[in-house]
């Protein structure tokens, strides 16, 4: 019987994400957490003499969010250039964990076509003893699992 080994789960602290934005591979030391997410969109079949509704996958969804520490002008500059030119930026992100502790080993998962959905433009918090963070969601066209964790 197979068993969990506290050592073999990963820490959310050992990791890295980049971003190769414009040719430039921009490591995102400022992040706080990086999520991905794919979603299956779905079609409801309904049909005669059943009384459930099927349903029929018919494509992929995919979609982020960031926490990062309010201390880049990347992404705000990004939608400055939007707005000043019209060309809206796509970019490549590759999220990798690799826990040393655990023998899982490394996962690189390389997201493709991300673009910004939205920033934080300017920001001041006088109540708070905190550093500044924002929320930058976004989504992405296409991902590849470039290294995935070992199989147990």
């Amino acid at each position: 019987m197979k068993t969990l080994n506290a050592p073999d789960t990963i820490s959310g602290k050992e990791g890295r994400a980049y971003a190769k934005i414009n040719g430039n591979n921009e490591e995102l030391f400022f992040a706080k957490s990086v999520e991905a997410n794919v979603d299956k969109n779905k079609s409801e079949v309904k049909s005669i003499g059943k009384r459930m509704t099927g349903h029929k996958v018919t494509g992929l969804n995919g979609t982020g969010s960031m926490t990062l520490y309010y201390l880049t002008p990347l992404f705000r500059s990004m939608i400055a250039d939007y707005k000043k030119t019209g060309v809206d930026l796509y970019f490549d992100m590759v999220i990798e964990n690799e826990d040393p502790q655990s023998s899982a080993g490394k996962q690189s998962i390389l997201l493709m076509g991300c673009n910004i959905d939205s920033t934080v433009l300017a920001k001041l918090d006088g109540d708070s003893d905190d550093p500044l963070e924002e929320d930058t969601d976004f989504t992405f066209e296409d991902f590849d699992i470039l290294t995935p964790f070992n199989k147990f």
